[in-house]
């Protein structure tokens, strides 16, 4: 059961601020999904107004700045730690910093200090209708340089246009490049056929799974064979469907499935079926062999599984074990040591890994939430240790942990 934080002040009006703007970040549903050329257009259209080399659209969530568009940069996110978009959020005004050397802020980050060695920035952010700043579009340069009233009008102009474009998404039904389901969409339809399976008393599957290093393909051969590879591997997948299957994509390659009137006994052929047809892709970059593989996550609606976001919490856990097992296989969602569990939440909550009796500290996500558990983003796992707690400062909430699987940049976890 969760334990309350004891002994501790009332909350901050900042963590309740910072609640209530992770919660506008998680109506629009953007987090790690796929690049849109409608964003990628406002970076290029940074870069050639200002004529700067580093463009972003980006989301900040509790432990990272992501980055829906970007030119100039390779990574796709930062530790949110070492931005500085993480003052932007705190302004309804652009941010202009001139010369970071010369700012307090900033003059001992570690991207001022080493690469890639930033100067000026200006960032605008990206406000809600209700007034929640959830990101910022910015401009950066490797050399000092001032930024008049009238770029700063502008930078103010492209952060609405993002917000519009991120109002419009909502509204796509279509992933354009694989031609499955967008998140949105995939979720409202699955929401009414899990509806309809709990009516009717009938089963009801979810299949979550992703594309193995997908990453190092996009670095190896390049974003068009990548791209090759999230199509081919929707091609596959339908062949394989039923046409009363849900398909959907829910980020870069990230997809998931809803299988109506299949229960736990059948829903590993399916999962198996779809794992041999991927594996067995022939993708080429030229002359050069693509190999391609997945993981999958499995869980079968039950009666302590609520909504489609519990279900797809269960088989995102499931899908993260098999990651952690070794990639390629699937794996069946069940309850910490098989012991009966509520219902696990899909969460967007600002959380911090507390160990070294409570003198070290790292921020995470809490993306899951159960009574006997929650899955974690951080934006590294080395160095977190077996056992620690985590504190949800908003929630007033704390519970000690113990680490069941993870990988990279994901931690599950069953509370102790």
């Amino acid at each position: 059961m969760h334990r309350m934080l004891m002994d501790t002040p009332p909350l901050a009006m900042d963590d309740l601020a910072e609640a209530e703007r992770l919660e506008a970040l998680s109506r629009f549903d953007v987090l790690d999904t796929p690049r849109e050329e409608t964003f990628d257009r406002i970076t290029r259209l940074i870069k050639n107004i200002f004529d700067l080399p580093i463009a972003i659209v980006s989301m900040i969530d509790g432990h990272r700045q992501w980055y829906k568009a970007y030119e100039g940069l390779e990574n796709r996110e930062v530790a949110r730690d070492e931005t500085f978009c993480k003052y932007t959020l705190q302004d309804m005004t652009p941010l202009i910093v001139p010369d970071a050397r010369d700012d307090s802020r900033f003059a001992q980050n570690p991207m001022v200090t080493a690469g890639p060695q930033i100067r000026f920035y200006a960032g605008a952010p990206l406000r809600t209708n209700e007034g929640q700043n959830i990101g910022t579009v910015c401009a950066i340069g490797f050399e000092p340089r001032a930024f008049s009233p009238r770029e700063s009008a502008i930078l103010t102009d492209l952060a609405a246009l993002a917000m519009d474009a991120l109002e419009l998404r909502q509204q796509a039904s279509i992933d354009s490049l694989t031609g499955a389901l967008s998140r949105r969409a995939f979720k409202d339809q699955a929401a009414q056929a899990l509806a309809l399976a709990q009516r009717h008393k009938h089963g009801l599957a979810c299949i979550a799974f992703d594309l193995d290093h997908f990453k190092s393909i996009n670095d190896r051969h390049g974003h068009a064979t990548g791209d090759k590879v999230l199509a081919a591997v929707a091609e596959a997948c339908r062949a394989e469907l039923r046409g009363s299957d849900l398909f959907g994509r829910l980020g870069g390659e990230e997809f998931a499935l809803i299988l109506p009137h299949t229960d736990s006994a059948h829903m590993g052929g399916v999962a198996e079926k779809l794992r041999e047809a991927i594996s067995r892709l022939a993708v080429s970059n030229g002359r050069t062999h693509v190999p391609v593989t997945s993981s999958f996550g499995l869980a079968a609606l039950d009666a302590r599984t609520p909504d489609i976001d519990a279900l797809l919490a269960n088989a995102d856990a499931a899908l993260y074990e098999a990651k952690a097992a070794g990639r390629n296989r699937c794996v069946t969602w069940r309850p910490a040591n098989d012991k009966p569990a509520g219902p696990r939440r899909r969460v967007l909550k600002a959380g911090r890994i507390l160990f070294n009796n409570r003198t070290s500290s790292i921020d995470c996500t809490v993306r899951t939430l159960a009574d006997d558990g929650a899955g974690l983003d951080v934006s590294s796992s080395i160095g977190v240790p077996d056992t620690f707690s985590l504190a949800i400062r908003s929630d007033a909430f704390e519970a000690r942990c113990r680490i069941v699987s993870q990988t990279e940049r994901r931690i599950e976890v069953e509370f102790c």
